[in-house]
């Protein structure tokens, strides 16, 4: 967890920070040694507004992949772990990132395995990436885990990357739309309003709702602008509330494409780390329990939570699987096929490549069925936009004849 620290020097110097540790001990012991005298320790509460603008910044997790691969690489090439976190600490350009390495760097030289000195970061390592390095340091299989999970990574961002590719074409063409929305409402429909009135022109109701608008947002700015902020903001705190995150989890697996795209990117993730947790020798239930945490819907993470519980009871993770209709049948019987033939671990492979691939699919549709729609919704908003402006005009024209 982040805790921040207030802390004086041997000077007399008052010194700020933010630490990542485990508790207050552990700041304690970090300041003493850089000869400061703790004056305040207490976790750490980031403002919402600057938690909102991190959303913009890259994360030190995109730096993942290339620690994971490089370290691995080096690892199998000979070279010790400290000799090859030395070399990644000077590869590395993110700062953020690199002060990690740095802190794991030293935590090693103090003789700390790499489970514990990453662990402090579950932010950037994720707790399935700590146990699996945990348990590959008990086994001695290090650089091999490390190879595996650098290749999950990969895919996982690889996927996202897809996914969010599919999404940037409607994103910006909605986003121009709504610029364009803005100037004719705050500087062309305005000056066309006069126009109407010094000519005492009888309105449409369609023009008196544009006019309306206008005048609203040139008035009222700040009042919307307030409203925008206020709906973000707390429809980013109602998300977190379980049982906003639930509706909303719900609603949106249910949105026709979108929503089949949710459902397969989520099953892909899910049977990958499942399948890979279980090749390491990880127990079926600790599997299940470790796999279900990292998913983001709530609707599959419950489901998976009532699986869990059933196979702890006896019940096969296949038969426990069937009684929910949330869990496609080719997942069923895939599990089911693994358990049989005491190949699980490979079963569940298969079955996420093949969710890859219904992804893949789902994204290219999604690409091509998004223009037409975009393109309908844009019609209809800027046929009405145009013709409210329009009709009074023409009224105008034919009124002259």
């Amino acid at each position: 967890m982040q805790l921040y620290y207030k802390a004086a020097s041997e000077d007399g110097k008052i010194l700020h920070g933010i630490i990542q540790a485990k508790d207050q001990r552990e700041v304690i012991s970090y300041l003493r040694k850089q000869l400061l005298v703790p004056i305040r320790i207490e976790v750490y509460k980031e403002n919402e507004l600057i938690s909102a603008l991190r959303l913009f910044k890259k994360s030190p997790k995109s730096k993942l992949v290339f620690f994971t691969r490089q370290l691995s690489t080096m690892m199998t090439s000979g070279l010790t772990l400290m000799q090859a976190l030395t070399i990644l600490k000077n590869q590395v350009h993110n700062d953020d990132m690199k002060k990690i390495i740095e802190s794991i760097v030293s935590d090693v030289q103090d003789g700390k395995p790499l489970s514990s000195a990453i662990e402090k970061y579950p932010e950037v390592f994720s707790p399935i990436y700590t146990s699996l390095v945990k348990a590959a340091e008990s086994a001695g299989v290090l650089d091999k885990v490390l190879a595996r999970l650098a290749d999950n990574l990969e895919k996982s961002a690889k996927l996202k990357t897809e996914i969010k590719t599919a999404l940037i074409y409607p994103v910006i063409v909605i986003a121009t739309m709504g610029l364009v929305v803005v100037v004719m409402m705050v500087f062309v429909v305005p000056q066309l309003a006069t126009l109407y009135t010094s000519l005492n022109v009888e309105l449409p109701l369609s023009t008196k709702i544009i006019i309306g608008m206008s005048n609203f947002m040139i008035n009222f700015w700040y009042l919307l602008i307030g409203i925008i902020v206020s709906l973000i903001v707390f429809g980013r705190k109602w998300s977190k509330t379980p049982g906003g995150k639930f509706i909303l989890d719900k609603f949106v697996i249910k949105v026709p494409i979108l929503g089949k795209l949710i459902v397969e990117s989520t099953l892909v993730e899910f049977t990958r780390t499942l399948g890979f947790l279980i090749s390491t020798g990880s127990h079926v239930v600790d599997s299940l329990t470790k796999s279900g945490n990292t998913i983001g819907n709530r609707i599959y993470k419950d489901a998976v939570v009532e699986v869990t519980k059933k196979v702890e009871k006896g019940v096969t993770m296949g038969d426990a699987m069937a009684v929910d209709d949330i869990f496609p049948p080719i997942l069923v019987e895939m599990v089911k096929v693994g358990e049989k033939t005491g190949k699980l671990d490979d079963s569940l492979t298969r079955v996420s490549e093949y969710f890859e691939g219904e992804v893949a699919q789902i994204v290219k549709t999604l690409t091509i069925a998004m223009e037409p729609i975009i393109l309908i919704i844009l019609a209809v908003g800027v046929g009405f936009l145009v013709l409210s402006i329009i009709t009074p005009i023409y009224t105008i024209m034919s009124a002259i004849k």
